[in-house]
């Protein structure tokens, strides 16, 4: 079944009229929120390179994102999806850190932001913002109307997406 994003109750109406077609048995999953913005993927590219540029370690833009996605996205999956928490621990995390590292990373790019929620994604980003902001990287922030990214010193509400 394809992905659907439901805004209205018009989208609703004709979701239930597309399962009323779709022949049984079928398996639908339901989830809260919808999909990750563009703005949130741009947004995320551009501080993962600004990070590759004057973080003190010598690590690639793709490196950054893999221990990102595994030292923030992770951790905010497993506490807020059950079967994302299961798979994972049954499967990644016994790994050693190389490893996991490497899951996270081209080729093998184990989905974390993929499968977020736009309201999700907008914890990682700001869990991103803190936590390399706290090592003295100057992020980029948004215009006030993108992202709800609220401006400010380091702190607890700074860079916070609302």
């Amino acid at each position: 079944m394809p992905t659907r994003v439901v805004k209205s109750q018009y989208g609703r109406e004709r979701l239930i009229d597309y399962l009323r077609e779709q022949p049984l048995p079928l398996t639908v999953t339901v989830a809260k929120g919808a999909q990750r913005s563009i703005r949130q993927n741009r947004l995320q590219r551009l501080w993962i390179n600004e990070i590759a540029e004057q973080w003190n370690r010598q690590e690639t833009p793709e490196e950054i994102r893999g221990y990102c996605k595994l030292t923030i996205g992770v951790p905010l999956l497993r506490h807020e999806n059950e079967a994302f928490r299961q798979q994972y621990d049954a499967i990644v995390r016994p790994l050693p850190y190389e490893q996991k590292l490497a899951v996270m990373m081209e080729p093998l790019d184990l989905p974390i932001t993929r499968i977020m929620t736009s309201r999700q994604k907008t914890k990682y980003l700001d869990g991103v913002y803190r936590h390399f902001v706290e090592q003295g990287v100057v992020l980029t922030l948004p215009p006030d109307d993108m992202l709800g990214v609220e401006r400010g010193e380091t702190g607890d509400n700074a860079g916070r997406a609302a």
